[in-house]
């Protein structure tokens, strides 16, 4: 089963305001990637990317969990609190789901992050690799 992965992205929370208006009042259609997650700062990114998550991470990439209950004995992680950490790494684009009947296999969406940093604006930009 192929996952459908939309890397995020960094925008201001203005931007992003002045779109949805811009939309709703039907000046312009909604761009391809509206749907595609977005940070409003780098800090924001940084605060989900801490080092148990980081290394949570890691263990999904390169076991290959077949499902959360399996993902929870490799980590040592009670399954509530692993669910919930899940949650916020897929609603941050960080890992998507591959359903296998009953199961919820955890999969990596992300290999690498490259940001580019303006310290002179709010124009940071993140590539995902």
């Amino acid at each position: 089963m192929s996952v459908t992965f939309k890397p995020p992205k960094i925008r201001s929370l203005r931007s992003l305001r002045e779109e949805m208006t811009a939309v709703a009042r039907g000046e312009r259609p909604a761009p391809p990637d509206a749907a595609r997650m977005s940070f409003n700062s780098i800090g924001a990114l940084f605060r989900l990317l801490t080092p148990e998550n980081r290394q949570l991470l890691a263990v999904i990439r390169d076991r290959k969990p077949a499902s959360i209950a399996a993902l929870s004995k490799m980590t040592g992680r009670a399954e509530p609190n692993l669910t919930r950490t899940l949650s916020k790494l897929e609603a941050g684009g960080f890992i998507a789901f591959e359903s296998h009947g009953r199961r919820k296999a955890p999969r990596a969406n992300i290999g690498k992050i490259l940001i580019e940093v303006d310290p002179c604006s709010q124009r940071d930009r993140m590539n995902v690799a």
